[in-house]
């Protein structure tokens, strides 16, 4: 077992080692980086599978910066994109019910 000196505020776990890792974390997590890499899967030079993998690890403000926001339009991620999902699948369903009522079959099955 290790003796740890709590009257100082040192541990094992706060040396310098962590906190250069907050420091480079809080680095990346402010500019952002970009790791892409590519996969592919050959067979007497036939191409059988291309995977391209492209991962940006950054805070959700430098991702606002750089123009991605995907999460605030998925409707899995975020109530108010179900909520519009929701609101427009009504508007839909109302006009093709107003359609069908009117007798104009043309607009219903679109």
């Amino acid at each position: 077992m290790t003796d740890v000196d709590f009257r100082q505020g040192t541990s094992p776990a706060s040396g310098p080692l962590n906190t250069n890792l907050a420091d480079i974390l809080e680095r990346v997590l402010d500019k952002g980086i970009v790791i892409a890499g590519d996969i592919k899967i050959d067979l007497l030079d036939i191409e059988l599978l291309t995977i391209r993998l492209r991962l940006f690890v950054a805070s959700v403000d430098t991702a606002k910066k750089a123009g991605i926001n995907w999460w605030e339009t998925d409707p899995a991620l975020s109530s108010t994109a179900a909520r519009n999902e929701l609101r427009d699948e009504n508007r839909r369903l109302r006009e093709r019910v107003e359609a069908l009522e009117a007798g104009d079959d043309t607009e219903a099955v679109s």
